[in-house]
């Protein structure tokens, strides 16, 4: 079967790109189930149930968070009501929402998909994720052979070793968060399929997503800035996963970026 991960979608460019390309891509690459981290759909921080349904409607089966998934107060309003959203499993005990669930794909395969969050350079108080996704692991039903772990954090060696804590675990762990897609997508020797980021949905003439003039202030001033979407053309950032649905290993991941001018391949 053949997994689709998309890469952070970032405000209304990322929303838009998605619409546009993401059907054709489906139906080209024979994708089963496409899973998208939307923690910066609505603005760049956070998720509404509007830019949720936009999502969801352009052919994303899952959504993953992360660190905004409360940016908008809205999202408690649905979070626990939307079965088609998970977030970072690390969060406290009584955090609204859950951090995995198990979805059915278009051929038929069950997939169980975890999401969590790493606590390198974090400003929230998290739990251990590593052992985080050992507890889902444990309580997801084990004829769920095909798993796959957004791991959404901040520094590549944390990433790194979540990949291989799993290696042999799980089918794939692809990093999110930092916005830029890493050239290092490979299967694990334990036959996981893992990538380190897979980059940002979004305003391609952009800092991470943001418009230039307002980062730059940030970083020349180090005043606050209230953050907006850049605008002009958007990129597309993911990866194509194949795996074995008997045996739950992955037999190839190709990450690829639309948007750089040729589409781009890791």
């Amino acid at each position: 079967m053949r997994l689709l991960l998309v890469g952070d979608v970032f405000g209304r460019p990322g929303r838009s790109l998605l619409q546009r390309r993401l059907p054709a891509i489906i139906e080209e690459q024979g994708v089963d189930l496409t899973i998208a981290n939307a923690e910066n759909a609505a603005g760049g921080t956070g998720l509404t149930r509007e830019t949720a349904d936009e999502v969801l409607d352009a052919g994303v089966d899952l959504m993953t968070m992360g660190n905004h998934t409360f940016a908008k107060r809205e999202i408690l309003s649905f979070i626990d009501r939307e079965p088609r959203l998970i977030r970072p499993l690390n969060y406290p005990p009584g955090t609204p929402g859950r951090g995995w669930t198990v979805v059915t794909s278009r051929s038929g395969v069950e997939v169980g998909v975890i999401n969590a969050m790493g606590r390198v350079f974090a400003t929230a108080h998290l739990d251990d994720p590593f052992r985080g996704v050992d507890a889902a692991l444990a309580a997801m039903p084990e004829t769920v052979r095909v798993r796959v772990v957004d791991f959404h954090a901040e520094a590549t060696a944390e990433k790194m070793a979540m990949g291989l804590y799993l290696d042999g675990r799980v089918s794939v762990v692809a990093g999110t968060h930092t916005h830029v897609q890493t050239a290092d997508a490979r299967v694990l020797p334990g036959g996981t399929a893992f990538v380190t980021d897979l980059g940002m949905t979004g305003p391609r003439d952009s800092i991470i997503g943001v418009k230039p003039e307002l980062a730059l202030s940030r970083f020349l001033t180090q005043l606050p800035v209230r953050f907006q979407p850049a605008e002009g053309p958007a990129l597309l950032s993911a990866a194509l996963v194949d795996v074995d649905a008997e045996s739950g290993r992955a037999t190839g991941i190709e990450a690829f970026v639309e948007g750089l001018g040729a589409r781009q391949r890791g």
